[in-house]
């Protein structure tokens, strides 16, 4: 068994220092509950990938057999967690230009999309939407070690009306296919919820509202009822499954708070009252407000329809106005890039427009840290830097708190005490 020398003026004592394999050190870790730094860490990281305990470099000890990851001169924070990505996605594919490859391909690109995404700092990811299981396969890989990526939290298919933001649109007739996950009654969605469960799904992704990048649909239109919703809700919760609703319409939104979604992804057009309504209820606003400057920077050149430009730029605009909004009031608020909109790997490029509109650096980063731990119902995993939790670990130079653009840039990476991106001057 390896041991420890801790000496007495250790910050935190053990949980079982034999356990310990790896050490981590830096100048200094945020600590994402109190938004202070703390000098010095000695983060040891157990064989399971767990933190057995975090002491004060300068004055404990450890042995030879500790494998020891230095990190002079950088500022340790827990992994990043980006709470609505599609990592079987590409932006540089849209409209029909996807319909040239084969099914397969996606899958291929998750395996890359992956690899992009954890070297961007983003050690956890809640993949909210994915064709033909191809999160849950990622998933298998990643966990199984065989490819590089982030902890997954699947949601496999989204389920939606017939017709809506989650259906095949923009097809002929004769092209008609029933899409896997589309209900259009409480009963099918209860079914609906239980089937996804089955086959891997770990959070349930509805489509209570019209899209952007559905063809055919009103942006903001309701297109799940409240009971369907509740039906959702109620199924999921009962498997102790979290949901996590599209919804840009005031409408929707509002009903899918009544109906128990504890997520509320994008929610470009809440009202104040649902805003309030969203805080009487300890809902979740998990809003994508990067992603606008890259939908309309590329236009259509990508293969995107003119009918989603269009769509994108009534309401851009108006989701980081609501996003400010909602900030002032206390809505709240998660870190959500909906990467496979914009190129996977720039999910870090968010921060400086959630400060840009409204919060502090620290409130930005505890967003895609202890609240989006807290909101996967995972914060005894992921989302701080504690005894028990994984040593996920991202490193950057400097001070994010003062310049939370520095994000944008991550040193290193370490997932489960295994370094994967970065070089250490101590192996």
């Amino acid at each position: 068994m390896k041991h420890l020398l801790l000496a007495a003026a250790a910050m935190v004592s053990f949980a079982d220092p034999a356990l310990a394999a790896t050490v981590v050190t830096a100048d200094r870790y945020l600590d994402v509950d109190t938004g202070k730094y703390v000098e010095h860490p000695a983060i040891f990281i157990g064989d399971d990938g767990r933190i057995t305990g975090i002491s004060d470099a300068r004055t404990v000890r450890w042995g030879a057999d500790v494998k020891h990851i230095d990190l002079a001169g950088r500022t340790l924070l827990p992994g990043l967690i980006d709470m609505h990505v599609h990592l079987t996605s590409l932006a540089e594919i849209g409209g029909y230009q996807g319909l040239k490859y084969t099914d397969s391909f996606w899958q291929v690109v998750g395996v890359a999309n992956a690899k992009k995404t954890l070297a961007a700092g983003f050690t956890t990811v809640r993949n909210v939407g994915s064709n033909d299981f191809g999160d849950v396969g990622l998933k298998e890989a990643i966990d199984g070690g065989w490819i590089e990526g982030p902890r997954i939290v699947p949601a496999t298919y989204a389920i939606g009306a017939t017709g809506g933001h989650c259906d095949d649109t923009g097809l002929p007739p004769s092209y008609d296919k029933k899409v896997e996950s589309i209900i259009d009654s409480p009963g099918e969605a209860r079914a609906k919820v239980r089937w996804l469960h089955k086959y891997g799904a770990e959070v349930i992704k509805i489509c209570a509202t019209g899209g952007v990048f559905s063809l055919g649909d009103s942006v903001g239109g309701q297109q799940l009822s409240l009971e369907e919703m509740k039906a959702i809700a109620d199924e999921a919760h009962m498997l102790h499954l979290k949901v996590a609703a599209h919804a840009h319409g005031d409408e929707g939104i509002r009903d899918a708070i009544l109906a128990g979604i504890d997520t509320i992804e994008h929610a470009s057009l809440a009202s104040d009252a649902t805003m309030k309504l969203a805080i009487q209820h300890h809902t979740w606003f998990d809003m994508d407000i990067y992603n606008d400057d890259y939908i309309l920077a590329t236009g259509t050149s990508n293969g995107t329809e003119q009918e989603s430009i269009d769509k994108e730029k009534a309401i851009g605009l108006k989701q980081r106005q609501t996003f400010q909004r909602g900030v002032q009031l206390g809505v709240p608020m998660l870190f959500g890039t909906d990467a496979g909109v914009y190129p996977h790997g720039d999910n870090g490029k968010q921060f400086a427009k959630m400060v840009q509109w409204g919060m502090t650096p620290l409130q930005a980063i505890q967003a895609a840290t202890r609240s989006a731990g807290e909101a996967l119902n995972r914060a005894g995993d992921v989302g701080t830097l504690a005894v028990g939790r994984f040593g996920d670990i991202v490193a950057v130079v400097g001070d994010p708190t003062r310049d939370v653009s520095l994000l944008e840039h991550i040193d290193s990476v370490i997932k489960g005490g295994k370094l994967v991106k970065g070089a250490a001057t101590n192996q």
